[in-house]
């Protein structure tokens, strides 16, 4: 009996010894941080040395992190492979928009392969670069020096064109700067780090002055195109868009757009009287205005209640939509193609009809066709044969073997070049829609 309770002490001392073994030993990460960084300008790489060791347990990584207050703003991770040797890296101090000059916080963290760390942080004065001069630089690559007018204020008074899409850089500042790119984003407003084009815009073509300020990135000019008083919004370089409710035989007046005696005015939307003034000519809804400034063409398109794309409703009310080739505006080569986003919006001139004019050898092609009607900017709610018939002698629903019911010309038709033709589809009953066609 002794020897079994001897046994058991032993097995129980053996167990703890065991575990203990089986600890993981914390380690001691150490750092010596052997460069002094307590200036920068915004826009710097900063360059840092530090030495690191731990005699316990192997390194895992050096971190230099970077935070304009309590936000993280950048950051740079070093593997830490051997312990007591000199690690370096650089560390980037972002160019932000309104952010002003001030004490930011560095922070070094090293880390072993148990997660025991070490840290240490210093204090960064940092401040906005006031350059000698900006570059505006064209998109047909043309370069203009912006000299600094005030802090942070730059311009440049030359001969330029009425619209001039540019981006701007920045000259690397001092002992540790980088270029840094001011160009155009996708919400339509100024940022840094790209160089899609700027939309700049003078009244006219000629001499005139380009602004910008790298605190605010308040840039000028633009253009500031309005309809019946309302101010459209910039998309890109080349749209602008206003979404607002209309009424039938409304006046439309365009200001402030650039060569607008060369604009295409569809004859579905406006009306355009011998003075050249415009009314509206669809039934009255909400709608979305994009000014095309490259292809000078106003598209419309219908919203529903809630400010987004219409689609057609099971009783035909709505909108109709065409997808395919060989039509478009404000010609047949911007035809939307089989890309349901970029659809060809139907006129609904009174309620639950739907309209269409183009011109031949213009906004359609004379001797072949081929487009299919859709009740949303997608694939679904398709009209085939099965739910649409053509009254029309020009156009046929084409029933195909597999009954594609895209729209084709009537065998042996082809339409005059230069003549009118107006398409309308009828959906009074949704599921015998009608197409007409005539010319005009």
């Amino acid at each position: 009996m002794k020897r079994i309770y001897l046994f058991a002490a032993m097995a129980g001392l053996l167990f703890m010894n065991s575990c203990k073994d089986d600890d993981p030993v914390p380690g001691n990460p150490v750092m010596d941080v052997k460069t002094e960084i307590t200036n920068a300008y915004f826009g710097d790489s900063l360059a840092f040395t530090v030495n690191a060791s731990d005699v316990q347990v192997p390194l895992s990584t050096l971190k230099a992190q970077l935070y304009f207050g309590e936000e993280q703003v950048s950051e740079t991770v070093i593997r830490t492979k051997v312990s007591g040797e000199d690690y370096t890296g650089k560390i980037f101090v972002p160019f932000y928009k309104d952010i002003p000059n001030g004490t930011a916080t560095l922070k070094y963290i090293l880390q072993n392969i148990n997660f025991t760390i070490t840290e240490q942080t210093v204090n960064v004065n940092c401040s906005r670069p006031q350059f000698d001069h900006l570059v505006l630089v064209t998109e047909d690559g043309k370069e203009y020096n912006m000299p600094r007018t005030a802090e942070n204020q730059y311009a440049v008074t030359a001969e330029f064109p009425q619209k001039l899409n540019a981006y701007i850089k920045a000259p690397a500042y001092g002992a540790n700067g980088n270029e840094i790119t001011f160009g155009y984003s996708t919400d339509g407003t100024i940022t840094e780090g790209t160089t899609s084009n700027i939309p700049f815009s003078g009244l006219q073509a000629g001499t005139y002055e380009v602004t910008f300020n790298t605190l605010t990135y308040v840039g000028s000019p633009f253009i500031s195109m309005k309809m019946n008083g309302e101010e459209f919004a910039q998309v890109d370089a080349n749209t602008l868009k206003l979404e607002t409710a209309l009424e039938h035989g409304e006046a439309i007046v365009f200001e402030g757009v650039p060569g607008y005696e060369n604009y295409y005015i569809d004859p579905d939307f406006f009306t355009k009287a011998e003075d050249g003034s415009l009314t509206f000519a669809p039934i009255s809804g909400n709608y979305r205005i994009i000014a095309d400034t490259q292809k000078e063409y106003f598209k419309v398109e219908v919203l529903d209640a809630a400010m987004s794309d219409a689609t057609l409703q099971k009783d035909g009310t709505g909108v109709v939509y065409i997808i395919g080739e060989s039509i478009g505006k404000p010609t047949v080569a911007n035809a939307p193609g089989w890309t349901p986003e970029a659809a060809l919006t139907m006129a609904p001139v009174e309620a639950k009809k739907y309209q269409v004019t183009v011109v031949a050898g213009e906004q359609v092609n004379a001797d072949a066709v081929n487009f299919k009607f859709y009740g949303s900017k997608g694939w679904d709610n398709e009209y085939k044969s099965d739910r649409m018939t053509s009254d029309s002698k020009l156009f046929m629903v084409n029933p195909g073997p597999n009954d594609d019911g895209n729209i084709r010309l009537q065998e042996g038709v082809t339409l005059e070049v230069g003549a009118t033709y107006v398409i309308t589809v009828d959906m009074t009953d949704p599921s015998h829609a009608v197409m007409h066609a005539v010319k005009k």
